[in-house]
């Protein structure tokens, strides 16, 4: 009875019921408001804001410090400046946000976005509103020049939100950094934000690149592998570096070379120590041998278990005697 009436609904005359369409036409494919084309503005709103807190203070804080405990290098230091700022850092694995939003003061953490790939984060719906609701995420295009999600990064440090950009443009191929890409130092130079150089060291052994653990070549920028690689319980390193601002008439590729230098800086200090960091200008601790990539694999250092390795965020206080 009920299919009859919608039979008839349905041979009703436009407009009260759907356009025809020529048969000798192929029809277009619905407009699908993903990738870059995802409207975030609605995770920015005071509820979204709270669930977000609420999220990341009780549950993903937690999680993260039992699954990556983490030794925090100058954040204490964070405390005096005030933002926006941009957390430049280097990309190993999809646990870097997670170790580092958990690493950022509260000051910041709580007015925090992600620049995260358009073409993996935001290719459904359902997983680009879990992004951008549980991580603040924002699509931004990686595998070409995008004025238009750049221009979207500008915006929202303008109005004064911090951003996470990773500059290698993905999640390294063999564990070693690759070149900087220009996208922090373009948005820092065109908002006024401050960028902080951040190292993290450790991701890659609490969720590698899944091909890199089957011996397979990874892809690039824009071929992601979407299989899930297994947690495994590891140290890991965040050491955040000192502000840096543009200079006036600075071009973009200087300012992004310092960013990169900065990072690698920060490399080795977590490979060495503060001095040594400073007077070395090696660049392979970061960026691994000049190689074939099975060497440069093999080169990597060893896994480190939580047991080698005491979480320590800051330096001891020396007790006075009495």
């Amino acid at each position: 009875m009920i299919g009859r009436y919608l039979t008839k609904l349905g041979n009703l005359p436009f407009p009260l019921s759907a356009p025809t369409w020529p048969s000798s036409l192929s029809r277009p494919n619905p407009k699908r408001h993903v990738g870059v084309d995802f409207e975030t503005s609605w995770a920015r709103s005071y509820p979204a804001r709270l669930f977000r807190a609420i999220y990341t203070d009780f549950l993903a804080r937690p999680v993260a410090n039992a699954i990556a405990p983490s030794t925090i290098v100058g954040s204490e230091s964070l405390e005096r400046i005030d933002g926006p700022l941009i957390f430049a850092a280097n990309h190993n694995s999809h646990a870097d946000t997670s170790v580092l939003i958990n690493a950022v003061p509260a000051k910041f953490r709580h007015r925090l976005v992600v620049a995260a790939a358009s073409d993996y984060f935001f290719d459904s719906t359902i997983k680009a509103t879990t992004m951008a609701l549980i991580l603040g995420a924002i699509p931004i295009e990686r595998a070409k020049v995008s004025r238009r999600s750049a221009q979207a990064a500008i915006d929202l440090a303008a109005e004064g939100w911090n951003v996470i950009i990773y500059p290698e443009g993905g999640r390294s191929a063999d564990g070693w950094m690759s070149e900087f890409k220009s996208g922090a130092a373009f948005v820092a130079q065109r908002s006024g934000a401050t960028v902080i150089p951040v190292y993290i060291e450790g991701t890659s052994r609490v969720l590698a690149k899944n091909p890199l653990d089957r011996g397979v070549a990874p892809g690039g920028s824009g071929s992601e592998s979407r299989d899930v690689s297994r947690l495994r319980r590891r140290p890991v390193s965040i050491l955040f570096g000192r502000p840096l601002k543009a200079f006036e008439g600075e071009d973009v590729r200087d300012f992004s070379a310092r960013i990169e230098q900065a990072v690698v800086e920060l490399g080795r200090e977590s490979a060495t120590d503060y001095y040594q960091a400073r007077r070395s200008q090696d660049r392979s601790i970061t960026h691994g041998p000049e190689a074939g990539p099975w060497l440069r694999s093999w080169a990597r250092p060893r896994a480190i278990t939580v047991s080698e390795r005491s979480p320590r965020d800051r330096w001891p206080l020396l007790r006075r005697s009495n």
